[in-house]
């Protein structure tokens, strides 16, 4: 009488399929961060002038943008809407939303705009003592 042995069972474990789910997963979540990771400049297109040092010390509570075709919109805190409004509407805008004295304001103005379009809510900022914060992207090297 022949007894059969028992097949022997192997704890050995495939990484191969692991290894495909873990890096398309991977790849969901990095793509999924840079359509999530948007910026108002990224909404609005704005060429933005170069400057050596781009890197601001203060977090900006009011954000004025100006495209190439002079549309002005403004967002406050981290906002992701803009709002369109006109150059005589953000005076009245920034003393409302102004608490303290120490508000600041960004400005990010499309580099082909003529200068005297930028002074115009420079003054605005002058006149009302506020922070002002002009906004451009490093140079290319």
């Amino acid at each position: 009488m022949a007894l059969r042995r028992k097949a022997k069972v192997t704890s050995e474990f495939s990484l191969a399929a692991m290894t495909d789910i873990m890096f398309q997963i991977l790849l969901f979540f990095m793509i999924a961060l840079t359509v999530v990771h948007t910026d108002i400049t990224n909404k609005i297109k704005v060429a933005l002038p170069q400057s050596a040092n781009t890197e601001s010390k203060e977090k900006a509570i009011v954000r004025i943008v100006i495209d190439k075709d002079y549309n002005l919109f403004i967002a406050q805190n981290n906002e992701r809407d803009e709002n369109l409004i006109t150059l005589e509407e953000i005076e009245p805008y920034l003393q409302q939303v102004n608490s303290e004295n120490d508000m600041y304001v960004a400005l990010y103005a499309d580099e082909t705009l003529p200068y005297s379009e930028i002074i115009k809510v420079l003054d605005i900022a002058n006149r009302n003592e506020f922070k002002l914060v002009l906004a451009t992207k490093p140079y290319k090297q």
